[in-house]
Parts: C-alpha cells; sequence; structure tokens
C-alpha cells in the first residue's frame, strides 16, 4: 500500500480539502493510506481552531483521511517554515509514509524544488538580513534577495500554498526524508480571499461560521454533520472574542522576561508586546507592537505562545511523540505498521502521555493545558470544564 502524508489544519475541513485528499489517492492508486498531521486547537495564524482538534479530525477521517495525528502546539503555532519543518518530520518518523502531498498553485515541482534549493543555500541567507537591514517585511526581504540568484523564478513564492509548499520541500531535504513531494494543484478559493461556487477558503467559511450564516454547502455532508454536532452540544464553534480575556488575563501576568523567552522575541520585540497588553482588546494589543517590519501573523502567535507557555528552543528537534486523533479501518493498519518502525511512541490514549520520557511529557502536558483554554471558548459552560484533553480518545470508525 502507498502511503502519503498530508500536512492540515482543517479549520475547518470543506470541499478543497476533499478534492486534496481524492486527488492525491488519483495519483497514488485507490487504495493509497492517507495520514495527515493536523494542527491542534491553536494554529499557524496565532488564533484558536473554531472546532477542536477532534472534532476535526473526525470530520477528515469521514472524508477520506484514513489517520489523523496531531502536530503539537510548539510547532503548529511556529512560522511557516517550524510549522513544515515539524509536519515533515513528525511524518518521517512514522516511518509509513512514501510521498508528501500538498496544495499549490503550480504543480511544477522543479520549480519549488528550486526555490527550496536557493532559501537553504548560506548565501541566500545572508541577502536575506543585508535586505532587512535595509528595511521593510522579511516575507519582501527574502523575495528580493530570492531575486538575485534564481531571477524570475523566485515568483514561486508570491503565493501563499506556493510558500509552503517550498517550506515543504526545504523541509524534506533538511530531513533526508524518503517521502517524495508530491503536488496537486490548488483550485477555487483564493488563500484568505472570498470566491464563489461549491470550494471557499477555509477563511471565508470561519467568517461565515461566525457570523451565523449557513456554511453546509461548502463542505462534504459527513464534516457538516461532525460540527452540526458539535454546536448542538455547545462545543463550538470557538471563537476569538470569547478567548480574548482569558488571554489578555494571561498575558498581563507576565514579564519582560517571560516574553522574551517567546519563539521570534528579538530586537526589542518583547518591549513593545509587554507595553502593549495594557491595550483593552487584543486587536488593540497587535496594533500598538505592530511596525512595518513586523507581520501581524508574526505578533498573533507570539501573543497566543506567550499565553500558552511556549518558548523559544522547544520545537528545535523532532515532535517527541504522535498523538492520534482519530483513525478509520485502513488507518489502524497503518498503525499497525507504524508501531514495528516509527521511532517515536504512538499515542492512543491520552494516559500514555503521562509515561513519556520528561521532555516529552512536558510537551504533551503543555496541549493539556492549552485544551485547558480552548475549552473556555465553547458556548456551553459545560463544556468549559477542565482536563478535557486527558479524557478524551480518538474518533475510531
Amino acid at each position: 500500500m502507498k502511503i502519503a502524508g498530508i500536512v492540515a489544519e482543517y479549520n475547518p475541513f470543506h470541499n478543497g480539502h476533499e478534492a486534496h485528499i481524492a486527488a492525491t489517492r488519483a495519483l497514488l492508486g485507490s487504495d493509497a493510506g492517507i495520514i495527515c498531521c493536523m494542527s491542534g486547537d491553536f494554529v499557524q495564524r496565532g488564533e484558536a481552531a473554531q472546532w477542536s482538534k477532534f472534532a476535526r479530525a473526525e470530520a477528515a477521517a469521514r472524508c477520506g483521511a484514513d489517520l489523523v495525528i496531531e502536530l503539537p502546539a510548539p510547532w503548529a503555532l511556529s512560522s511557516a517554515e517550524g510549522f513544515a519543518r515539524g509536519a515533515v518530520e513528525l511524518l518521517e518518523s512514522l516511518g509509513v509514509a512514501g510521498y508528501l502531498s500538498f496544495g499549490s498553485e503550480t504543480r511544477d515541482i522543479s520549480a519549488l524544488e528550486r526555490a527550496a534549493e536557493a532559501l537553504l543555500d548560506p548565501k541566500v541567507d545572508a541577502a536575506v538580513r543585508e535586505e532587512l537591514a535595509a528595511g521593510g517585511s522579511y516575507a519582501a526581504a527574502r523575495q528580493r534577495a530570492l531575486e538575485r540568484f534564481i531571477g524570475a523564478g523566485a515568483a514561486v513564492i508570491e503565493t501563499p500554498n506556493n510558500i509552503l509548499a517550498v517550506e515543504y520541500i526545504k523541509a524534506l531535504f533538511n530531513s533526508r526524508s524518503r517521502m517524495k513531494p508530491l503536488a496537486v494543484e490548488r483550485r477555487g478559493a483564493d488563500h484568505d480571499r472570498p470566491s464563489s461556487g461549491r470550494i471557499r477558503s477555509a477563511s471565508e467559511i470561519r467568517m461565515l461560521t461566525a457570523a451565523g450564516r449557513g456554511y453546509a454547502a461548502y463542505m462534504p455532508p459527513e464534516a457538516y454533520t461532525v460540527l452540526e454536532r458539535e454546536r448542538r452540544q455547545g462545543r463550538g464553534p470557538v471563537l476569538m472574542s470569547a478567548l480574548e480575556s482569558p488571554i489578555l488575563s494571561r498575558l498581563r501576568m507576565l514579564t519582560r522576561e517571560d516574553f522574551a523567552a517567546v519563539p521570534d522575541a528579538s530586537e526589542g520585540l518583547e518591549n513593545r508586546l509587554l507595553a502593549a497588553v495594557e491595550e483593552p482588546t487584543l486587536d488593540g494589543v497587535l496594533a500598538a507592537a505592530k511596525s512595518k517590519r513586523y507581520a501581524l501573523a508574526r505578533l498573533r502567535r507570539m501573543c497566543m505562545c506567550a499565553a500558552l507557555g511556549i518558548k523559544s528552543g522547544m520545537n528545535a528537534a523532532e515532535p517527541p511523540y504522535a498523538r492520534v486523533l482519530a483513525a478509520g479501518e485502513r488507518g489502524r493498519e497503518i498503525l499497525r505498521q507504524a508501531e514495528r518502525s516509527a521511532r517515536v511512541p504512538l499515542i492512543v490514549k491520552p494516559a500514555a502521555g503521562r509515561k513519556l520520557p520528561l521532555a516529552a511529557r512536558e510537551i504533551f502536558e503543555l496541549g493539556a493545558r492549552a485544551r485547558d483554554l480552548f475549552v473556555l471558548g465553547c458556548p456551553a459552560s459545560a463544556e468549559r470544564r477542565g482536563g478535557s484533553d486527558w479524557r478524551a480518545s480518538p474518533a475510531i470508525l
């Protein structure tokens, strides 16, 4: 059986995600196994997911994914590079996947690989630092630096899914992974843009959900059924507005040293954040700390990492365990294979997290505390009880 890994957030799972899984099987064979490495309750843009990791994983498993594992928070709340590296290393550590499938604006693997190879060159890295010194954002500096070395080929990193695709390929190169890159051309809605038709971006669906508008047409019926069950039981959607007070409370209890220990804190940015937390809203905190050089996504991640206790260096190594969030029949077969080949512990029941080695257990416990914050945003007060991460079992279909 050919097995492909997919890195995702499924926030929420929609028709485009189902199409990606189907396209991957069309390339590898109808019996191909699909392992999804998915962010937990907090996602790479520095926000809470609208639906819990367990609901999102179950939705994916009911719509084509065979096995869903969690990307722990220190990697999920990282830059595109750290996010991609952590997910690729976790998938590779299972020892069963032969391919890494991702959506991108282009299917030209060679163009993506040229950009990835160039960005791994220390000379390009030095050029990026030169461009940063001249002013402007990191993204613009990297674009200009890459143009110096590969000319028009640098245009490949102008679009969001291509940027992530290049980071995945960089991670494959760096980890000497046996997985081969498999590009599936992204169709339908652009990232973070409104569109029309059956395929809409996850961000547009989140906006519809937050506004109380219908979104059933934009996701498979099986996924919609899962989310509607969660809504009826008061477990979602979890909106950032509901978490604003607890997050601000946590941030205001931190010291300058706490902010300095957060990933990406540099050049006095910790001082800007420390001063900004006096603002009355999270948006106000971000606006007060913002400058032309620092992207809002970076500041959102820093604030969330600070609130959750994620410190610089926590994601330096590969994720130390693979927690199963959902599995179907073929996924259980993949798990049996992985039990013989994986170089990290496989966690099916959460109680096993208490038996992990110290460093790994600290990461697992951090995820449990993150969930305790996440559930404070649940509409039903009964669902806000702490400790739920230790009681939740994966969806076994």
